[in-house]
């Protein structure tokens, strides 16, 4: 409780600094909102032109985009500090001074950045997703409402699992690595889209390595009433778990990593 309590004052701290600047922050997040509606428009143009991605509909895809959209955003809106703040923490030595201090140095990393201006693309993704659910005659019931909740908290978790691959590959090469970004920003881009379009060894990356499939399409699918694997409906359930379980290793790696830093500080 105590370090649940740190965190909301912390992230009560960043959001006042954030404000503390009020035209820039409704610029940004202005911004923000452009950048992530202008994504959406691809996918409309996409079901303008071809009107259905195989077995989905154009309904289906909006849900897909909107889930994935609120998913991430979520995690980035409250994990900036893993995916945009780490790297300049270990050039600069400021890393130095958390190993200091008597917290888990995970919690302080996450503790150290928030991204409020990320609240306008949760808010396209929170449309899409209404959008998507009318559109594909979603007939909302207390297990599909419960599953919908567990796919986004469990991908929550995913998310913030693979920002930690970054902040461990800055550890050990100081500076950040473009290439964590394949399993990172390039799953948000093409798990917008249900995982059944791509070639085997996509579906294969998002499914065992990066398991958005797992995660987002498979409770997804079932909900929208066209499952992606011939699975029963408990595997609908169980599936999202390994969101969490991507979280768990990755943190034990990210703790076995800080063994291995060595001060970069000036």
């Amino acid at each position: 409780m105590n370090t649940l309590r740190l965190y909301l004052k912390s992230m009560s701290i960043l959001v006042k600094c954030h404000l503390q600047y009020p035209l820039s922050f409704t610029l940004q997040t202005f911004g923000q909102l452009i950048m992530e509606g202008a994504e959406l428009l691809a996918v409309i143009l996409l079901v303008d032109r071809f009107g259905h991605l195989h077995q989905w509909t154009a309904g289906n895809l909006y849900f897909f985009f909107g889930l994935m959209s609120v998913t991430f955003y979520l995690a980035e809106f409250f994990g900036r500090g893993l995916t945009g703040n780490f790297s300049g923490m270990v050039q600069s030595g400021e890393l130095d001074t958390l190993l200091l201090r008597p917290r888990g140095i995970l919690t302080q990393v996450i503790c150290s950045a928030i991204d409020p201006r990320r609240i306008s693309c949760i808010a396209v993704g929170t449309v899409s997703l209404v959008i998507g659910s009318r559109m594909s005659g979603v007939v909302w019931t207390l297990p599909g409402i419960l599953l919908l909740i567990e796919s986004i908290f469990c991908g929550f978790w995913l998310v913030l699992g693979l920002f930690q691959i970054e902040a461990i590959l800055c550890i050990y090469s100081v500076k950040s690595v473009e290439l964590s970004n394949t399993l990172t920003y390039g799953g948000r881009s093409a798990c917008q889209y249900p995982v059944d379009a791509f070639p085997l060894p996509i579906r294969l990356l998002f499914t065992v390595i990066a398991p958005f499939a797992l995660v987002m399409h498979v409770p997804a699918s079932r909900i929208l009433g066209k499952p992606l694997f011939d699975w029963p409906l408990y595997a609908a359930y169980l599936a999202p778990l390994s969101g969490i379980a991507v979280f768990a290793v990755m943190s034990v790696l990210f703790n076995r990593a800080i063994r291995h830093y060595r001060s970069t500080g000036s």
